[in-house]
């Protein structure tokens, strides 16, 4: 089978970060560190997958977290309406992976079984672990199952040819990989897994974990899964539109070919 084509769509940032933020234990814990975030499209022919939804307008005012663009309009250069979109890879459903749901109305969703246990059980009497969710979200998740529109998987699943998913956990409980067959190897979509280069690279964590092991034995899980390092793409680093080429809008950059530069062989 021909290979997949993969975009990361950018619909947001927050630069007003340090490296606390980012990373445990830093030596350089006041420097700025800045944050992307991104939803990603897989395309093969008529054939799309997108690869978590990003949060809306009425999100970043609840959160003080402003969007650039709304996940609908930052899918508009590919011409692709949402109701259009029928398969949602749902990486976990922290708010600015899950925050769209809602707008893709007829899409059946992949997610681990382990994410919506965690999401809708006890760990969610604290606060902090609760911090990254938001409830509408969830119930969106919940009331697509009761529509018969969610797909569980427990572990390592393939969701179409080429297109299979890895729990890794660590970040949030079901937190889950993906990794597309592209023309230069297999590609890996960290999402969370690794939310920079920097996390993988050097074996540092990142901040809000719920396992600390499974976020750091998952490094090296994300490496066994690619065809080459510089094939991991992590979930919110800036570095991503600087290594890969832009295709059809500043936003969005284009991942199967392979990074242009920079990312370590």
């Amino acid at each position: 089978m021909s290979e997949w084509e993969v975009f990361a769509i950018k619909y947001a940032d927050r630069n007003a970060r340090t490296r606390a933020d980012s990373f445990i234990f830093d030596d350089n814990h006041d420097a700025p560190h800045a944050m992307d975030y991104f939803m990603w499209l897989l395309r093969r022919g008529s054939e799309v997958i997108l690869v978590d939804t990003g949060y809306d307008d009425a999100e970043a005012t609840a959160r003080g977290r402003p969007i650039r663009l709304d996940p609908v309009a930052a899918l508009a250069p590919f011409g692709i309406r949402p109701e259009d979109v029928s398969q949602v890879i749902v990486t976990h459903l922290h708010y600015d992976h899950a925050g769209g749901l809602h707008l893709f109305a007829n899409a059946t969703l992949h997610l681990q079984t382990a994410e919506m246990a965690y999401a809708t059980g006890p760990c969610m009497c604290h606060d902090t672990l609760r911090m990254p969710f938001t409830a509408g979200h969830v119930c969106e998740a919940i009331k697509r199952l009761y529509s018969g529109k969610v797909i569980f998987h427990e572990g390592d699943a393939e969701v179409a040819e080429g297109v299979t998913v890895h729990c890794i956990g660590g970040h949030s409980r079901g937190l889950q990989c993906v990794r597309v067959r592209t023309r230069a190897g297999w590609l890996v979509l960290a999402s969370d897994a690794a939310h920079f280069y920097e996390n993988f690279q050097a074996r540092k964590a990142f901040p809000i974990v719920v396992d600390l092991q499974n976020m750091l034995d998952g490094f090296a899980t994300l490496e066994r899964l690619a065809s080459s390092p510089r094939l991991i793409v992590p979930g919110h680093d800036p570095l991503v539109q600087e290594y890969f080429p832009s295709e059809l809008a500043g936003h969005i950059h284009r991942l199967d070919a392979g990074p242009v530069k920079g990312a370590r062989s």
